[in-house]
């Protein structure tokens, strides 16, 4: 369903001379089950036990989830993903930049592969789900930059001190 939709090649000038790329990848490379786990740890290592709604490899494997790998040159460098959670509205997940490609454009450029995709399938609305404190400020800020604003609980989530949710209307 969901992954034989959306961009499946995408490029964008860095402010080093190698593009992005990115590419919907079926998750079976030992480096993109490498960044997922790494993705996995720090969300754990920054949010209270039972806060944490990352998807483990074997989720974003899913039907109704597209999940891209960022490239630059032949380094992983982030990861996104859009969850169909029906026919009008998707959700952003998994998305992630290795440190050393922070502030390079990567949470950017996999936010705009996201946001067209799901235009290009027809979601009137773009959800997500992101944790509180200095280490997901950089996040929200993305996310509010990009159009996203606050909203409640969506979903099977649960709102607690530790979470947020935004929505942007496509």
């Amino acid at each position: 369903m969901a992954a034989g939709h959306g961009v499946d090649q995408a490029r964008v000038e860095l402010q080093s001379d190698m593009p992005l790329s990115a590419r919907i990848d079926n998750l079976e490379s030992a480096e993109v089950q490498s960044l997922i786990a790494e993705h996995l740890v720090g969300m754990h290592g920054v949010s209270p036990p039972g806060t944490v709604y990352a998807l483990a490899a074997d989720a974003l494997k899913r039907p109704e989830v597209t999940f891209w790998s960022v490239w630059d040159g032949s380094t992983l460098c982030g990861c996104g993903a859009l969850k169909e959670l029906d026919p009008l509205r998707g959700e952003v997940k998994s998305m992630r930049t290795r440190a050393p490609h922070l502030r390079r454009g990567v949470g950017q450029f996999m936010l705009d592969i996201i946001m067209r995709t799901a235009s290009e399938r027809g979601y009137r609305q773009l959800l997500l789900e992101t944790g509180t404190g200095e280490a997901f400020e950089p996040a929200q800020a993305l996310y509010l930059k990009n159009g996203f604003e606050w909203c409640g609980a969506f979903g099977d989530y649960v709102a607690s001190d530790f979470n947020v949710f935004m929505m942007r209307r496509l």
